[in-house]
C-alpha cells in the first residue's frame, strides 16, 4: 500500500458551513473567521458564494466579504457561482478564483438550482467562457455522487460523464460530493475508479459529508487510490438546504489529525486549527464531539 506524502485540504467552512447555519454572522465576523483559518496554514479557503440571496440569505454579503480579504496574499479564496449573473457579481467584487456546480442527480439539480442537469451545464459553459476571458481559474463540483435524497443510488457513470465534460470545459479540479453522507469506503473506491477512467486522478478531489460517521474511512480508502485533495469544514460545519437531514462535512481538524498521524503532510498547524474551531463554535453556539 502506497499513501501520498502530502495532501491538499480545501476548507469550505465559510461557504458550505455557514450557508446551512440558522444564525447569520455579521460580515466582520465572517472576514475574521476566514482570516483565522488563513493563519493555520490552509492555502485554499472557499470564502462565500454568489448565489440567490433569497435562497441563501446567510451569504448575502458575498461582495463585502471578498472586499475584506487580502486576495493577493498567496492564499486561494474561491467563491461559488451558480450562473452567469453570479459570475458577473463575483468579478465585480474582485474574486480571483471561482467554483461551479452541477449534480449527478436530475431531481436534486432541479431542487437545488431550479434547472435540469443539462441546463446547469449550459450555465457552467457561459461562466467558463467569461472565466477564460478574465483568466480566472475554475473548480467544478458534482453533488450527490454517492446517493441522492430524492433518487437514491446514482450511477457512477453519470458522475464520470459530467466530470469529463467539466474538465473539457477547463475546470482544473473536480470535487465529487457525497452530499448526504451515505457513502462507504467500497462505494467511494468504485466511484473514484469509474471517474479516474475518464479524467486524470490528480484532477479529482473528494467532498464527504459525515451523516453516518464514514467520512474519514472513505478518505482513507481513496487515499490508497491516489486521491490527494479533500474538502473539509472546520468543526464539521455544513449541510445543504436542499438535502433534508444533511449533516456537515468531515471536520477539518479530525482530517488533519488523521493525516498527520499517518505521516502525511498538510502544511496546517493543528493547534491553531483547534483554536479556530473553538472560536467559531463559540460564536455560532454550536458544538461537535471534540477529540481534543
Amino acid at each position: 500500500m502506497t499513501l501520498p506524502n502530502t495532501v491538499n485540504i480545501i476548507e469550505v467552512g465559510p461557504r458550505d458551513g455557514l450557508q446551512n447555519e440558522p444564525q447569520i454572522l455579521p460580515t466582520a465576523q465572517k472576514i475574521e473567521f476566514i482570516k483565522r483559518l488563513a493563519s493555520t496554514g490552509l492555502k485554499t479557503i472557499e470564502a462565500t458564494s454568489f448565489v440567490s440571496t433569497d435562497k441563501i440569505p446567510q451569504l448575502a454579503d458575498a461582495s463585502e466579504v471578498i472586499d475584506g480579504l487580502e486576495l493577493n496574499s498567496g492564499i486561494n479564496y474561491p467563491v461559488l457561482v451558480a450562473n452567469l449573473n453570479g459570475m458577473q457579481r463575483a468579478l465585480k467584487a474582485g474574486a480571483k478564483s471561482i467554483a461551479v456546480f452541477t449534480s449527478a442527480s436530475e431531481t436534486f439539480c432541479q431542487q437545488n438550482t431550479n434547472c435540469s442537469v443539462t441546463d446547469s451545464m449550459h450555465n457552467i459553459t457561459a461562466v467558463m467562457q467569461l472565466a477564460h476571458e478574465h483568466k480566472i481559474p475554475v473548480r467544478g463540483y458534482i453533488s450527490c455522487t454517492l446517493g441522492c435524497p430524492y433518487e437514491g443510488e446514482i450511477s457512477y457513470n453519470q458522475t464520470a460523464i459530467l466530470a469529463a465534460k467539466l474538465v473539457d470545459l477547463g475546470c482544473y479540479q473536480i470535487s465529487l460530493g457525497d452530499t448526504i453522507g451515505i457513502g462507504t469506503p467500497l462505494k467511494a473506491k468504485k466511484l473514484v475508479a469509474t471517474v479516474a477512467a475518464q479524467i486524470p486522478i490528480n484532477k479529482i478531489a473528494m467532498h464527504f459529508h459525515d451523516a453516518y460517521g464514514q467520512a474519514l474511512a472513505n478518505i482513507y480508502a481513496v487515499l490508497e487510490q491516489g486521491i490527494t485533495a479533500f474538502d473539509s469544514s472546520i468543526a464539521g460545519l455544513g449541510g445543504c438546504p436542499y438535502a433534508k437531514n444533511a449533516v456537515g462535512n468531515v471536520a477539518t481538524e479530525n482530517l488533519v489529525y488523521m493525516l498527520h498521524d499517518m505521516g502525511i503532510s498538510t502544511g496546517i498547524d493543528l493547534d491553531k486549527l483547534l483554536a479556530v474551531r473553538d472560536w467559531v463554535q463559540s460564536i455560532l453556539e454550536v458544538s461537535v464531539p471534540a477529540i481534543f
